[in-house]
């Protein structure tokens, strides 16, 4: 979330990042509204608390001359500030507490470079990258190839877990394993500590790392024990360091995490997001910098050219994306997305999400680090790797041949002892 200090001070620069959005100043009123109610009500308390010190001062006075009775009347006179004082200290916690929980939902400050736009369709092209794979036969898309080689089983996942839910088989699943591996080794040889996070976080620290009344219906929450399975590892590595203050020396903090993600991914979709593009569980691999605010934009685009050099590797075709003002979420300053070509259904869709969130998550998480001037909040940055799921549709559908099989990229050839395609499963 923003510093209580941007309300204070810098409200303009929060109203004119509302206007770039196209969304309303409330929520900036009402928390400039309620911390102005909130200091009055701290102000009115000290002000009583300093009567009462002043009466136990005259009351000692009294009592040292000998005049009980003068000290009695003082003590009857101010009895009832103790309670008086306890009362608006609950008004003011109450009203401190109104007023974070509306500052958690306004959004980041954006970047100067955030394109203005509506929706998706505002986002502006940054890169193109790879050669478009040109077929003499029709493409097909990755729901054909799953079925014809039996490499995914949704139907039985389905009885089993519902839909949405597959078993990877075969092939697949090692092609799966080799992507984990190839990027993590890609990452740890860039200086990146490999991190497996815990797959289950208390709604404290998710409240930390992102806007839980956006992102809570697409999160399994469970009971009764008061735990949100992760959507992504960015969410518990960011989490690491919360309530810490990080030794400067130790920054950057560069990790690249793999988990096991969960999401509901509620919704009606179409026909390129049925098969393994939008399920429930998937794989990915995350990167993760925490770092001091100066250094954060530069790290951004290290992040941005992790990816591109990674995806260039697999040999895919792709564009980066800069996202515009109405497809940005509450936590981001800025992001570029990474989005395949699909041959098989004709468009680009999105692997990657890259962020600087700036120290929007690190406010919310009382993350800083020591400075000569006193502790400050870091910057965190994240990015995707590889979803494996996304990375194997993308495989799928550019590394087809008329024959229903499917090449084996060059870079992960090194797991398959000398096999050049993925080779149908027999059941």
């Amino acid at each position: 979330m923003l510093e209580m200090k941007m309300f204070r001070e810098l409200a303009d620069v929060i109203r004119a990042d509302h206007n770039r959005r196209g969304i309303p100043h409330d929520l900036i009123n009402q928390v400039i509204s309620l911390d102005e109610e909130w200091k009055e009500l701290r102000y009115q308390a000290d002000q009583i608390r300093r009567q009462r010190n002043d009466a136990a001062r005259e009351i000692a006075t009294a009592k040292k001359a000998g005049d009980s009775e003068k000290a009695d009347k003082i003590l009857s006179e101010v009895s009832n500030l103790g309670a008086q004082i306890e009362e608006l200290g609950a008004k003011a916690d109450e009203t401190e507490k109104a007023r974070d929980a509306i500052r958690m939902k306004i959004p980041n400050i954006l970047h100067d470079s955030v394109p203005i736009g509506d929706n998706e369709e505002g986002n502006t092209s940054h890169s193109m990258h790879g050669k478009k794979p040109e077929f003499d036969f029709k493409p097909k898309v990755h729901n054909e190839l799953i079925e014809e080689n039996k490499w995914v089983d949704l139907g039985r996942a389905a009885k089993i877990s519902g839909s949405r839910f597959y078993y990877l088989k075969g092939d697949l699943a090692r092609l799966e394993l080799a992507l984990q591996q190839f990027s993590i080794d890609f990452l740890v040889n860039r200086g990146y500590t490999l991190v497996q996070p815990p797959v289950m976080m208390n709604r404290e620290a998710y409240e930390g790392v992102t806007d839980l009344t956006d992102f809570e219906t697409v999160m399994y929450d469970i009971q009764p024990d008061g735990y949100y399975a992760i959507a992504t590892s960015e969410h518990p590595l960011t989490a690491m360091f919360m309530d810490e203050i990080i030794e400067p020396s130790l920054l950057p903090i560069k990790m690249v995490g793999v988990s096991p993600c969960f999401r509901r991914e509620v919704g009606a979709h179409g026909l390129s997001d049925k098969g393994i593009w939008r399920v429930h569980q998937f794989t990915k691999v995350e990167q993760i910098i925490i770092c001091k605010p100066d250094e954060s934009w530069n790290h951004h685009e290290e992040l941005l050219q992790n990816c591109i050099d990674l995806w260039d590797e697999l040999g895919l075709y792709y564009r980066v994306v800069n996202i515009c003002t109405g497809d940005m979420g509450t936590v981001a300053a800025k992001k570029y997305d990474l989005e395949a070509w699909l041959p098989g259904v004709g468009t680009f869709k999105e692997v990657v999400s890259c962020s600087n969130c700036t120290d929007y998550q690190a406010n919310r998480l009382k993350m800083r680090y020591r400075t000569s001037d006193g502790n400050s909040s870091v910057h965190t940055l994240n990015s995707t790797a590889v979803a494996t799921s996304r990375a194997l549709v993308a495989i799928m559908e550019q590394y087809q041949e008329d024959d229903g099989r499917v090449r084996i990229p060059s870079k992960l050839l090194a797991w398959f002892n000398g096999q050049t395609h993925l080779e149908k499963t027999n059941w």
